[in-house]
């Protein structure tokens, strides 16, 4: 009997931009994706904002959604997220509004904070000039956000808000506010624990939450053998091995390059303590540590997250998982 989690599984969609591959295959391929997923079974697929990245797209979240909504019935979409010191809140609250109202029950707005590169230039083009924005500014522009969904959008149904937190203070805006929490797991697992524990303790209900929901983002890459999904993580590995250490990203490599990439020991050593937070082997080998992640956590959600490189495998990662970790398929 295999040891699954109960709680619905989901997917983080970062539109991996691959080296043998144009900007455009990845958009087209999205649309594959999110109507792969929904004839699977998974709760929503959220979609990441990144700029000025040579391995991921800089494709706008809110497009993301809605080309995969126009091509799909059931799956819910949204941002995960859609970062806050980039946009005006009011343009934030149309768009999603007006997902919303186009797509009933379907749409979600995952609100981050982070700028998405780590271009300094690139940061400031976005806020006009501005700076880093501050833990006050994040704030008023997060609750402007859900007013302006209510009280000047006015359109129905409203899109579902989540806030992303990777930190205590993310948790303890999303807490002071009632929001959701999607968990960032898969990009400071150290944090986990402190972040729920975080909000859980300080969490006030909203017109938007009675009580508190944490979606935990897991980086997932599963294969029928244990060889084939450490060759299929070794495209991601090349790229994080530069982000553990705070370097500019990497070009996405093919499996082949990544194979040949000549890591350095200190670099195995940070992406084997990453890839031991992460879930990542057999279907049995995630399962297990899926449900481990859920039970330690009590999280209501698992979001995965399998940047590898070609949809096919991609696809058969998310196929692995759920047809070992749905309770209805364990055996």
């Amino acid at each position: 009997m295999v040891d699954v989690p109960d709680v619905p599984l989901s997917a983080l969609e970062v539109a991996v931009v691959q080296a043998d591959s144009r900007a455009v295959d990845t958009l087209r391929d999205t649309a594959a994706f999110a109507q792969e997923l929904e004839r699977l079974g998974y709760h929503r697929i959220w979609y990441a904002e990144h700029h000025h990245s040579p391995a991921i797209g800089a494709f706008p979240p809110v497009v993301l959604a809605a080309h995969a909504a126009a091509s799909t019935s059931a799956i819910r979409l949204g941002s995960g997220g859609v970062l806050a010191p980039n946009h005006a809140p009011l343009m934030l609250a149309e768009q999603f509004g007006t997902l919303a109202a186009l797509h009933e029950d379907r749409i979600d707005l995952g609100i981050g904070r982070g700028p998405g590169t780590f271009d300094e230039t690139t940061a400031r083009a976005l806020r006009r000039g501005a700076g880093p924005t501050t833990d006050a500014e994040y704030r008023d522009d997060v609750a402007a956000v859900l007013t302006f969904l209510v009280d000047e959008v006015a359109l129905t149904p409203l899109p579902e808000p989540w806030l992303l937190a990777s930190s205590t203070a993310g948790a303890a805006l999303a807490a002071e506010l009632g929001l959701p929490v999607a968990v960032a797991h898969h990009i400071r697992p150290d944090s986990t624990m402190a972040v729920i524990e975080r909000y859980r303790s300080a969490f006030t209900p909203s017109r938007w939450c009675a009580r508190p929901r944490v979606l935990l983002c897991v980086e997932t890459v599963c294969a029928e053998t244990e060889a084939e999904a450490v060759r299929r993580a070794g495209p991601m590995n090349v790229v994080k091995a530069g982000l553990l250490k705070e370097q500019a990203e990497k070009p996405f490599p093919t499996p082949a390059e990544a194979a040949a990439h000549p890591f350095t020991e200190e670099e195995r050593r940070l992406l084997a303590a990453f890839r031991a937070q992460q879930a990542v082997g057999t279907p049995e080998t995630v399962a297990g540590r899926l449900r481990e992640l859920a039970d330690r956590t009590g999280a209501d959600e698992l979001m995965l997250t399998t940047p590898v490189h070609d949809l096919s495998a991609r696809l058969d990662s998310y196929a692995l998982v759920k047809s070992r970790c749905s309770p209805d398929n364990a055996t």
